[in-house]
């Protein structure tokens, strides 16, 4: 485990806030709101580990509420099936890559995010298109996940683009998330990077990121969406080309 100063510490307990802010605003993308900026101030396998802990509790959660409508079965399934086998490909990525390439693919998938969502901001995938697509983009996701902890780039854009509804949305990505953890913890086990103390403080992150989804979810009732995209957008943008270049 790096060596965590008072300053690291604010940013991370930021960095969690905003995540927080994040998934009670949209259902999803906290792990690419946090996960960069953790990783700027440690390194990638710290911020992947400190991760699982909040990425867990705030899915089961939606899991539960959201569970009148979720998508077919065997479409949910595959999703989820194939991004826990490009998890444990990704997983292995996480520890045998050095530090420095993982900081520069985190970044690099970040932007990555950025520009789809500023060149295909209207693409419409079709559902039949869709389950054609599915193995793919949820191994590929998986995949992502496991390395850097950040899968958005796949699995938020693929979803994003079958305009899913709010609620069909969070019930499939949260299904797609609890199934990577399952094969990403007993992994990060193995490797080392998940031990009692990184559980502790998995754990403390997860009561954090929780405590401000009330507050995304209460702010976005006044913040036009378009408005708050922009703003991630923006934020996403600088993180990533201070993974990238410096």
């Amino acid at each position: 485990m790096p060596e965590i100063g008072l300053t690291q510490i604010i940013y991370i307990v930021l960095s969690l806030a905003l995540g927080g802010f994040l998934k009670g605003a949209t259902g999803a993308g906290a792990p690419l709101a946090a996960i960069p900026i953790i990783a700027l101030f440690t390194n990638v396998p710290f911020a992947v580990t400190i991760f699982l802990a909040p990425n867990f509790f705030s899915n089961v959660s939606q899991i539960w509420t959201s569970r009148a409508h979720r998508l077919p079965l065997g479409f949910v399934l595959c999703f989820a099936f194939s991004g826990t086998v490009g998890a444990a490909a990704g997983t292995f990525f996480l520890a045998e890559l050095s530090s420095d390439f993982l900081l520069t693919t985190v970044g690099s998938v970040t932007g990555l995010y950025v520009i789809l969502r500023l060149l295909k901001p209207d693409w419409i995938l079709s559902f039949d298109l869709a389950k054609r697509l599915v193995l793919i983009a949820g191994f590929i996701g998986g995949c992502l996940q496991g390395a850097t902890g950040i899968s958005a780039p796949i699995s938020i854009t693929f979803l994003n683009a079958m305009r899913l509804t709010r609620l069909q949305f969070i019930s499939t990505i949260s299904v797609f998330f609890v199934s990577l953890l399952l094969t990403q913890i007993p992994m990060l086990i193995g490797y080392g990077f998940l031990t009692w103390t990184t559980a502790g403080l998995s754990v403390a992150a997860a009561l954090i990121l929780v405590a401000f989804m009330p507050l995304g979810a209460y702010v976005t009732r006044y913040l036009s969406a378009e408005r708050f995209n922009q703003l991630l957008l923006a934020l996403l943008t600088i993180v990533a080309v201070r993974l990238i270049f410096f």
